[in-house]
């Protein structure tokens, strides 16, 4: 019954603890997010909720040493190692905390110089992988494992493992590449001519890089195909491209070079257009149906729905700088040439046979001297005429 009470009041004695402790922490963390310095908003967050296990595994740690005096059961036998393996875990706790915090700050516009982000990603994903390897290790090493085999065994069987695993080491590796060279980042857009991969990096992992598609779809692409595919990032770009072929009519050819330079004017003015590009506003092409007026230059804007605001603009511009001119834009077109009526009754009198025969003179005569044409005679009906 001694022992029940002692068991009781660790836990009651614990909870109390654990109740004061995390008041105290929140009210710390309240305090240090209103001060300018960021890094103890860090430390305090990533240490209170660690602190209140730690209150925890130690009440339950006392509590279980007082069953064991009372009781020497064989399960209380093991409570040092568990203590120390849940010491172990709440450090490794803060320590990934601790990282996560940094990570977030240092890529924030609270600083006054934020780090790139999946540069700080990787390093954020290097150093947890570490924490969790060095508390494995020490965890084994606690357990009565020795590290010098652990590590023998490891190695052995990393060969083994390289070996059944060569597909996932390569898309590791392939992760790697893609952090330390940065071909792209989360938040850019991509597309590859050598394989159907565009859209918007979302995630850069250690074995896949998930891609968010135009139509919302998330797409998943090992790591290890980006070191056999070229990569276009066309969210790194300067400036985006105006190239159009403007066609007016042939009839318009007097007014074309006046087009062309009241065009070129209006780019040269237009506050959206880039000036320190190359740009072109030529007659370029005698085409099938329009003489072509080639226009090239490039915006200040990278954003795609402004861009196509701008385009439009201008569009519109060349459009009422054609109309300006008493032009017109031109469109495929076929002229028919209709031959005249006489010629075609000509040619159809031509194409038809006819016979004639000559009577008297006076007939001939009588008709005006105009030949008559009749229908051609069979050969019997000939042969008879002739006769006659």
């Amino acid at each position: 019954m001694r022992g029940l009470t002692l068991i009781l009041t660790f836990v009651i004695l614990t909870a109390t603890i654990a109740f004061i402790v995390n008041w105290v922490l929140v009210r710390l963390e309240r305090r240090a997010k209103k001060s300018d310095n960021l890094w103890d908003d860090i430390f305090i967050h990533s240490l209170r909720r660690p602190m209140h296990a730690f209150v925890w595994l130690q009440g339950v740690y006392w509590a279980a040493e007082v069953a064991y005096r009372f009781s020497d059961a064989e399960v209380f036998t093991a409570n040092e190692v568990l203590l120390r393996f849940g010491f172990i875990v709440l450090l490794g706790w803060v320590l990934m905390g601790l990282v996560r915090g940094v990570e977030t700050v240092l890529t924030s516009e609270r600083v006054s110089e934020p780090m790139d982000y999946t540069t700080m990603l990787a390093i954020g994903k290097l150093l947890r992988a570490i924490i969790v390897i060095t508390a494995a290790l020490v965890i084994l090493q606690n357990m009565g494992y020795s590290l010098s085999g652990v590590l023998a065994f490891g190695g052995i069987g990393g060969i083994a493992i390289g070996f059944a695993a060569k597909d996932m080491l390569a898309n590791f590796f392939g992760g790697a590449v893609i952090y330390m060279d940065q071909p792209f980042k989360v938040g850019d857009w991509i597309r590859s001519p050598d394989a159907n991969v565009e859209g918007t990096v979302e995630n850069i992992g250690w074995r896949v890089t998930r891609i968010r598609t135009f139509d919302l779809r998330p797409l998943y692409v090992p790591n290890s195909i980006f070191t056999t595919i070229a990569v276009e990032n066309p969210s790194r770009m300067f400036n985006r491209r105006i190239f159009e072929n403007v066609g007016v009519r042939y009839a318009d050819i007097n007014v074309i070079t006046d087009i062309v330079d009241d065009i070129r004017t209006m780019l040269q003015e237009h506050e959206e257009i880039e000036h320190e590009r190359t740009t072109i506003v030529n007659f370029s092409t005698f085409g099938p149906s329009s003489l072509d007026i080639m226009v090239y230059a490039f915006t200040k804007t990278r954003k795609w729905v402004e861009f196509h605001e701008v385009k439009q603009n201008i569009m519109l511009n060349i459009s009422q700088i054609i109309q300006n001119h008493g032009a017109e834009v031109a469109f495929p077109t076929r002229t028919l040439h209709m031959v005249a009526q006489e010629n075609t009754e000509l040619a159809q009198e031509k194409d038809q046979p006819i016979s004639t025969s000559e009577s008297s003179s006076a007939t001939g005569k009588g008709q005006g001297g105009v030949v008559q044409s009749q229908k051609p005679l069979n050969p019997e009906q000939e042969h008879q005429e002739r006769q006659s």
